[in-house]
């Protein structure tokens, strides 16, 4: 194997990572009444993961981190468009670790939970045109 066939096949495993959080968060929206720090948490978690599937696919390092501007800006090195699009994403930078504490006074409501849907889904369409996938399946 190759170091580009090693490269793809890491992107695909980022991205169906990230796949994978979004559909928690959609199925978790889908009930009556969802928990809304959980669909807020999984669609921090897929936006960081299809930036990270970009970064990978370039080739760019990136330390262990849960800050989307920080991940932003390392793609906007390579396609400054991200920044000017993606922005809105670090909106949901909190969500990675903050409401999953009880300590934490601010619970997302359901609006923002929608909305954190939202930026996920066009994080996952961005990333995906800029890295020409499809839809992957294992």
């Amino acid at each position: 194997m190759n170091q580009d066939e090693i490269i793809k096949g890491l992107v695909n495993k980022w991205i169906m990572k990230a796949d994978k959080d979004l559909l928690s968060s959609e199925r978790e929206l889908s009930f009556e009444n969802p928990v809304t720090e959980t669909v807020c948490f999984h669609c921090q978690q897929a936006v960081e993961k299809y930036i990270k599937a970009f970064l990978v696919h370039h080739q760019i390092y990136f330390t262990k981190s849960h800050k989307i501007i920080n991940l932003l800006e390392l793609c906007a090195n390579v396609d400054s468009s991200f920044k000017d699009e993606l922005n809105d994403a670090d909106n949901l930078t909190d969500y990675a670790v903050e409401i999953r504490y009880p300590d934490v006074t601010f619970q997302p409501g359901i609006e923002d939970a929608k909305e954190a849907f939202v930026i996920a889904k066009k994080v996952k369409k961005f990333v995906r045109n800029k890295l020409n996938v499809e839809e992957i399946h294992e």
